[in-house]
């Protein structure tokens, strides 16, 4: 009786298992924030990168677009949209600000000198707070701001669409 009931335990082991891992591949547990489109900005205050001067979501003017662009030196698909920052930036009606996030100084800097700076303004991210506050999970991630309220978010690298996608909605 004790030989059949072992292979029989085994038995239904394996099915348990089984369908605890097949129910947990169908559910995903990646993490996306929810940012509403035409939410107002988060209320921050930042250190001007190369400064000891802050800026703050005061400081936004209304009827500006502002492009907040999420970056970091470490990061490869930063280095892979910085290309496409650098075309939008001589739209004359858009100001971009870049957001340092957990990088070090002196790699920032090393990063725009080789690259080019296309930012009007840098604020530092060290700790990473200001980054979520914005509603962002990582590196790379871009925010069109417009009247103080976020109007589109770019998850990841930029790329050739999304620019053409921005000059759109510059234009109307």
């Amino acid at each position: 009786m004790k030989n059949k009931i072992v292979p029989f335990l085994v038995f239904f082991f394996f099915i348990f298992v089984f369908f605890v891992f097949y129910k947990s591949l169908n559910q995903t547990n990646i993490y996306t924030p929810n940012v509403d489109l035409n939410k107002n900005i988060p209320e921050f205050e930042a250190k001007i990168f190369k400064s000891n001067e802050s800026f703050s979501s005061k400081d936004f003017m209304i009827n500006e677009y502002y492009l907040i662009n999420i970056w970091a030196s470490w990061c490869v698909p930063c280095q892979l949209e910085h290309k496409y920052l650098l075309e939008l930036n001589d739209i004359s009606s858009l100001k971009m600000i870049g957001i340092n996030y957990k990088d070090l100084k002196l790699n920032a800097e090393n990063f725009l000198d080789d690259l080019g700076n296309p930012y009007d303004l840098i604020l530092n991210d060290d700790n990473g707070k200001l980054s979520i506050n914005w509603g962002a999970y990582g590196v790379p991630e871009t925010f069109i701001v417009f009247n103080n309220k976020i109007v589109k978010k770019y998850t990841g690298p930029l790329n050739q669409i999304n620019v053409q996608e921005i000059r759109r909605i510059l234009s109307q």
